[in-house]
């Protein structure tokens, strides 16, 4: 009994060793998309295989949860290059007819995104954005009420895996959060 008990010790040294893995909470297959950048190009899921990344849905003229939503993201691209992490960030327009490339670039400006690894994403109507948003990500999306123009969508930042593989939800108006996305990549760059 003893020899088993030293042995699951060392087993269990031995994984702990090998690297730890980060604890999940999805797992969704993102949909194949090509959609428009805020530089009016073309960025598509098959381009984005071989990559980390961090995806939300917001929207420009939002007078509510996308501020702390686009700040936090900003906070996060900080913290990435300040600990050499390579993740890219994609942020889906959920008022696509709105939010054109010249709006989306002007939106990226004033929150001093940097565009070599956020991009800002339209070109598409609201009932395929509201498809991917739901299918892809389990993220609610509806149309703006009667009398308003705001959309009404979830507040997450969501994990990709290189695959296309939605792999983690945290909490994208919380900027709590930042830390555990920074920790996670941590692991996963330290892992690859």
């Amino acid at each position: 009994m003893k020899c088993l008990t030293a042995l699951t010790v060392v087993l269990t040294l031995f994984l702990a060793a090998c690297g730890q893995d980060i604890e999940t909470n999805m797992s969704e297959e993102v949909e194949n998309f090509e959609y428009t950048t805020q530089d009016n190009e073309t960025l598509s899921l098959e381009e984005l295989k071989g990559n980390w990344w961090i995806a939300d849905f917001v929207f420009t003229n939002c007078t509510t949860v996308c501020l702390p939503m686009t700040s936090n993201m900003t906070k996060l691209q900080d913290k990435m290059k300040e600990e050499k992490l390579d993740a890219q960030l994609i942020s889906f327009s959920v008022d696509p007819e709105y939010d054109t490339p010249e709006v989306l670039t002007a939106y990226a400006k004033s929150y001093q995104a940097d565009l070599s690894n956020w991009t800002f994403l339209t070109g598409y109507d609201f009932q395929t954005i509201k498809k991917l948003s739901i299918k892809s990500f389990k993220s609610f999306l509806e149309e703006p009420q009667d009398g308003t123009d705001q959309v009404i969508h979830g507040t997450s930042f969501f994990l990709v895996n290189p695959e296309g593989e939605v792999i983690k939800r945290y909490s994208g108006a919380e900027s709590e959060s930042i830390e555990e996305i920074i920790n996670d990549l941590k692991i996963l760059q330290e892992r690859s």
